[in-house]
C-alpha cells in the first residue's frame, strides 16, 4: 500500500487549526479513526474528525472551535468528550481513556488513560491508527496493532480479542458487517466466530442504533457482503427475522422453490448498481418478506405465494415501527414499493389494455421510475436467454408507460373535477354522494370510458348523478 505523505495527513484547515491550538495550549493531540484510515485507502470521504487528547479535551475543543468559526461546543464530562460543528466539518474531541463495561449496557465506565489505552478500545485495528498533531509528534503515525498491514491484507481485525470487543459493545458487530461491505474487506476468523458467539448481545442495542448501521450498510457498493455476514452469524434473525426467514428451500413431490434470501441479496445488489436511493434499497431488502407466511404447495400447480406483496407491505410497516425508523413518507414509499413490486409484469403482454397501464401510472405516480428499477433488479435468473427475455418485457412496459403518459397525463394525476364543484352542481353537502361521484369519475377515466378532461368529467358527472337520483342545481 502506498502510504500518504505525512504532510498530507494534516494538510486540511481543521487539522492545521487543531495542531496550532494544541501547540499553543501545550497538549498532546492525535487525529484517529476513520479520517486516518481513509487517507491510507484513498477514500478521503469527508473532514469530520476524531481527536484524542492526553488530558482534558475540553480546552482544545473550545480553542479549535473558535479558530474555525464553529458553533457552540457540546461537552459530555462523564465521557470526557466535546463536540463542535465548524464550517469545515464536525470535530469530536475525547480525552484518552480506558473503558469498562457492564453486561446489560453498551455505555462504558471511563477513566483517564494513555494513547495506547484509547487505541485498544477502538473497534478495529484499521480504526486504531493515530497521527500526532502537536509539535513533538506532528505527522507521526502510531500503529500499535498493525492496522496498516491489515489494510494491505484487506482484513478486519480487532485490537482486543473479538469476543471481548463485541461483548463490550455489540453494535461493533453491525459495524463489522458494514465495513466489510463498504470496504470489501474480509473478516478475520476470530471475528467471524465472535459474531456468532456474541449474537445474542445485540438485544441490548436500541432499534435506532441498529437501523442507523443498517442504513450505512445498505449504502455500500455491495450490501450483500455485510448482509451475508449478518445472516450466517445468526445476528440478522435478532433484528430482521422477516428477512432471515426467507432462507431455505422446501421440496414437495419434486417441486422446489428458489431460496428467497439469497435471491433478495442479489436484488439489493442489483438496485445498488443503478441507484443510490436508500429507501429503494430498503424496499429491495423487504420486497419478498411476505413469501414465507403466504407459501403454499398446490398439487398440479406447485408453490404459490398469493398476496405476498400485500402481506409484505404490512410487515414492512412493522419493521419500521420495531426499528424506530421514520414513520413518514419514507416508510410509505417502502411499503408502496413492496406492495406494487409485481404490478408492472401485469402489463407486459401485447394485449395489455391501456386501462391497466393507466392504473399502474395512477397508483405509482411519481414513484413509477423507482418501481421499474426495483422490478428490473428482481430479475436474478442465471439463464441468459430468460434474462434477455425478461428485460425485453420490461422495456416493453416502459414503452407502454411512456405512450399512455403522453396521451393521458396520468402521473400524479388528480381527477379534473373536485368535491366543491360537485356540491355546487348538485346542491349537495359533504356526504357519501360526493365520494360516489368522485370515484365514478376516477374509474371512468382510468377505464378509458371518458377522456381525462374537465368537460368530459362534467358531462359524465351529470349523467351519473341522474342515475343515482340526484337533481342538478344548475343546468349542464
Amino acid at each position: 500500500m502506498n502510504a500518504p505523505q505525512p504532510a498530507l495527513w494534516i494538510d486540511i484547515p481543521a487539522l492545521r487549526a487543531v495542531s496550532r491550538c494544541a501547540d499553543e495550549l501545550g497538549v498532546s493531540a492525535y487525529v484517529v479513526g476513520g479520517y486516518v484510515r481513509d487517507c491510507f485507502l484513498g477514500r478521503r470521504t469527508g473532514h469530520d474528525l476524531d481527536v484524542v487528547v492526553l488530558g482534558d479535551a475540553e480546552p482544545l475543543a473550545r480553542a479549535a472551535s473558535k479558530a474555525l468559526g464553529g458553533s457552540k461546543v457540546s461537552v459530555f464530562k462523564s465521557y470526557g468528550t466535546a463536540h463542535t460543528k465548524t464550517p469545515v466539518g464536525e470535530l469530536e474531541f475525547v480525552s484518552a481513556r480506558k473503558e469498562s463495561y457492564r453486561s446489560e449496557s453498551r455505555n462504558p465506565t471511563v477513566e483517564p488513560g494513555t494513547l495506547k489505552d484509547d487505541q485498544l478500545r477502538r473497534d478495529f485495528t484499521i480504526n486504531a491508527l493515530a497521527i500526532g498533531l502537536h509539535a513533538a509528534e506532528k505527522g507521526h503515525l502510531l500503529d500499535p496493532f498493525e492496522g496498516v498491514q491489515d489494510m494491505e491484507k484487506r482484513l478486519l481485525r480487532t485490537p482486543l480479542s473479538a469476543e471481548e470487543t463485541f461483548s463490550d459493545d455489540p453494535l461493533r458487530m453491525l459495524r463489522a458487517a458494514r465495513f466489510a461491505a463498504q470496504l470489501n474487506f474480509d473478516l478475520a476468523p476470530d471475528v467471524v466466530d465472535a459474531l456468532s458467539s456474541q449474537a445474542e448481545r445485540i438485544k441490548i442495542i436500541t432499534g435506532e442504533r441498529v437501523h442507523e448501521e443498517l442504513n450505512k450498510l445498505l449504502k455500500a457498493p455491495q450490501p450483500s457482503i455485510g448482509l451475508a455476514h449478518l445472516y450466517t452469524s445468526g445476528l440478522l434473525a435478532h433484528f430482521l427475522p422477516e428477512v432471515a426467514a426467507l432462507a431455505g428451500v422446501d421440496e414437495v413431490e419434486g417441486h422446489l422453490h428458489k431460496d428467497n434470501f439469497w435471491h433478495t441479496l442479489e436484488v439489493v445488489d442489483n438496485v445498488a448498481r443503478v441507484s443510490d436511493h436508500l429507501w429503494l434499497r430498503w424496499a429491495a431488502l423487504l420486497h419478498d418478506i411476505g413469501k414465507p407466511v403466504t407459501k403454499r404447495f398446490v398439487r398440479g400447480t406447485g408453490w404459490t405465494f398469493h398476496n405476498h406483496e400485500f402481506v409484505g407491505g404490512k410487515m414492512a410497516k412493522k419493521v419500521f415501527e420495531r426499528l424506530r425508523m421514520p414513520l413518514n413518507e419514507k416508510m410509505a414509499l417502502v411499503v408502496k414499493m413492496v406492495q406494487m413490486s409485481s404490478r408492472p409484469i401485469a402489463v407486459v403482454s401485447d394485449d395489455a389494455t391501456d386501462s391497466a397501464v393507466r392504473r399502474l401510472l395512477f397508483e405509482a405516480g411519481e414513484d413509477i421510475d423507482l418501481l421499474m428499477q426495483l422490478c428490473e433488479a428482481d430479475i436474478t435468473t442465471k439463464n441468459p436467454n430468460k434474462k434477455k427475455r425478461y428485460l425485453e418485457n420490461f422495456q416493453r412496459v416502459r414503452s407502454k408507460l411512456v405512450e399512455v403518459e403522453e396521451k393521458d397525463r396520468m402521473r400524479n394525476w388528480q381527477p379534473p373535477v373536485d368535491g366543491a364543484q360537485l356540491m355546487d352542481w348538485f346542491a349537495l353537502t359533504p356526504g357519501p354522494e360526493i365520494g360516489l361521484l368522485k370515484n365514478a369519475i376516477r374509474e371512468a377515466i382510468l377505464d378509458g370510458e371518458i377522456e381525462n378532461t374537465f368537460e368530459a368529467a362534467r358531462v359524465f358527472a351529470y349523467r351519473k348523478a341522474v342515475e343515482i337520483g340526484l337533481t342538478p342545481a344548475t343546468p349542464l
